[in-house]
């Protein structure tokens, strides 16, 4: 079916509305293919994709022979490596070619990859971008090429050649931080004060703000009234922000912290960290440069690393996004694309790149911490426990 022809389907049959969910249900309106009114460090573990929701849908007459490109940020941390190769294993098993490409998070490297698979005839793009801010010209010729194009957990932002978005709710990853912190201190009943410090994620990445908000949503009323005190004085995003997401980055702030705020014996109560990176760098800083009790630490992504630190003591949560539930979403939406059918969405209002609302299917994400990290990481095939030893 040429592109053009897609076009129309697209446009005439995008006009429904459905109820999907990944976890939860919610109204689907359809979005028209005048792309969309606007919207962590081991090797990965072996998984298994059959554990995912729904199996990959089989190939037929309208998908047989497309090509996918998967355009991925870096094989650096643990997760990327995860997502390309659950995405991989389940495009190809639903018949698509793949052109899967990691860009070392070097923004040009990832900008001539996805000219690349646009000049090499792909039909459909799935990017999960390095700098959301810096892919608008490249998606300008996929645009005009009539290439949809998914942006892939991270949402790209100002251009209108974002057709749809899939992720996990990247504000309620915060909000299940904050609270988490809240329940285990019992804020609402303990005295206080306790001490805390934030550790941001990476400013050029759009839901590193989402996962902040979440968690100063709930938290910010305990600081105000004092329960919570945040002894470096760094509050604000920009101040908490960590370039690239690096464990190194965030460990050289922490050890500046706890120097100039808690060398005199002084506690630090919580460390709220946005992700499993930057956690594990403030970890290897509380190690090398703390004495004090030791504090709450909340993390993202469930990390072999980070896991391994919440079997011993050294992590106290970390938000799990299963990578295969979202793969298998994304390889659903490509499907619908090409066929021009429907595509699956329970998000029309949230994420605006700028130019309008992305129209995005959100998975919800849930925390494992000691308690339930077995049956969720190991009895879910996720992990084996030998991957933890």
């Amino acid at each position: 079916m040429s592109r053009k022809v897609l076009s129309v389907l697209l446009a005439t049959a995008m006009t429904a509305s459905l109820l999907v969910g990944c976890g939860a249900s919610a109204a689907a309106p359809a979005a028209t293919e005048e792309a969309a009114p606007a919207a962590t460090e081991e090797a990965a573990p072996a998984d298994d994709a059959a554990a995912t929701d729904e199996a990959a849908p089989a190939a037929d007459e309208a998908t047989a022979g497309k090509k996918v490109g998967v355009a991925m940020p870096t094989k650096d941390l643990q997760r990327w490596n995860q997502d390309g190769s659950n995405m991989q294993e389940q495009l190809e098993a639903a018949g698509y070619e793949v052109d899967l490409q990691y860009a070392s998070n070097d923004v040009q490297t990832q900008v001539s990859q996805i000219e690349n698979m646009i000049n090499g005839g792909c039909d459909v793009l799935v990017i999960a971008s390095i700098d959301g801010e810096s892919l608008g010209t490249v998606l300008e010729t996929a645009k005009a090429a009539e290439i949809p194009v998914i942006a892939y957990d991270r949402l790209i932002m100002n251009t209108d050649a974002v057709s749809y978005y899939a992720t996990f709710d990247n504000y309620m990853v915060g909000t299940k931080q904050g609270q988490y912190i809240i329940d285990t201190l019992d804020l609402d009943n303990a005295e206080g004060p306790f001490n805390m410090e934030i550790t941001g994620g990476d400013p050029g990445d759009n839901n590193a703000k989402y996962f902040y908000n979440g968690a100063m949503d709930l938290l910010k009323p305990y600081i105000e009234s004092g329960k919570i005190v945040v002894k470096s004085g760094q509050v604000d995003f920009e101040q908490v922000a960590t370039a690239s997401w690096a464990t190194e980055n965030a460990q050289s702030r922490m050890e500046n912290i706890l120097s100039s705020n808690y060398a005199d014996g002084t506690n630090l109560d919580i460390a709220l960290c946005s992700n499993d990176s930057t956690a594990l760098g403030v970890e290897n800083a509380l190690a090398a440069n703390y004495k004090g009790k030791y504090p709450i630490i909340t993390g993202q992504d469930c990390d072999v690393a980070n896991v391994k630190n919440m079997i011993d003591g050294k992590q106290s949560m970390s938000i799990f996004k299963d990578t295969r539930t979202l793969a298998a979403q994304v390889v659903k939406m490509v499907g619908q694309i090409l066929k021009g059918e429907t595509v699956d969405v329970n998000d029309t209002k949230t994420y605006d790149n700028g130019k309008g609302v992305v129209p995005s299917f959100l998975c919800e994400p849930v925390f494992a911490d000691i308690n339930n990290y077995k049956e969720i990481l190991l009895d879910s095939g996720y992990y084996t426990e030998a991957d933890l030893q």
